[in-house]
């Protein structure tokens, strides 16, 4: 598996719908490909963070976000 396949079928194997074969070798790249292995785990990081913002009533915001990070969220959010 090439780092590109493994970017594309990247939401199949979070959701677990990779046949065990495709999975497998995902899983094989992921141990050989550290910069592979470090976007899954910021890509979980992000959809986690995702999950949480959009339930804020039962979830506390980490207080280390970077400041430069809220703002240009706010600004984005301003341009729209």
């Amino acid at each position: 598996m090439t780092c590109k396949e493994l970017i594309d079928f990247l939401m199949d194997y979070l959701d677990g719908e990779l046949p065990a074969d495709e999975a497998r070798q995902f899983d094989e790249h992921l141990e050989i490909c550290p910069p592979c292995a470090n976007y899954l785990a910021s890509y979980r990081e992000t959809v986690r963070l995702g999950k949480m913002i959009c339930q804020p009533e039962k979830s506390v915001l980490p207080t280390d976000i970077p400041e430069d990070l809220v703002q240009a969220i706010l600004e984005a959010r301003r341009a729209e």
